[in-house]
């Protein structure tokens, strides 16, 4: 008896080192809200000019992947590997299937035209690589993407796809 629960327990300690060893990208969440790509290089020359810069064309797009619930996004949280970040703080609905483009620059947010702004001209997303997490308002996490330009935007265009 006591050499089962032995190996048992050698059997489980591997299972958690496995498991630990697993890159934090790879992991899914249980939350329906999801990323679901990212525009992360803005067309043209990079010009974070609030008049004339086109930081409005850098975008995060988040996807409620729900058949049925209808998600807030008042709370949620999306921050760069650097720390940057940006709340939610006002109440923007996301029906179930439905999407919101986080957009940099400023502008008026619409639910009919799904986007929102964080009224800040500076870039968000590294043009080579970064990490993108979103947090749910309660902290926990709620879905996390890696990206580098060279691995993950074999066609060169900016976006990245990571939930269809």
């Amino acid at each position: 008896m006591r050499k089962h629960l032995v190996t048992a327990a050698a059997a489980a300690a591997g299972t958690l080192a496995v498991l630990s060893a697993v890159p934090a990208h790879a992991a899914e969440y249980s939350s329906a809200l999801k990323i679901r790509g990212v525009q992360y290089d803005a067309p043209g020359r990079d010009s974070n000019s609030c008049s004339t810069g086109n930081t409005d064309e850098e975008y995060l797009t988040v996807k409620n992947y729900s058949s049925s619930a209808t998600i807030n996004l008042k709370g949620y949280i999306v921050k760069d590997a650097a720390g940057n970040r940006f709340t939610f703080t006002a109440n923007h609905y996301l029906q179930p299937g439905d999407y919101v483009k986080l957009r940099g620059g400023h502008g008026t947010d619409s639910d009919s035209s799904n986007v929102v702004y964080r009224d800040n001209c500076n870039f968000l997303w590294n043009n080579d690589q970064d990490t993108i997490y979103l947090y749910k308002p309660s902290g926990s996490r709620a879905d996390v993407h890696s990206y580098t330009k060279r691995d993950n935007d074999r066609d060169g265009n900016g976006y990245i796809s990571f939930h269809s």
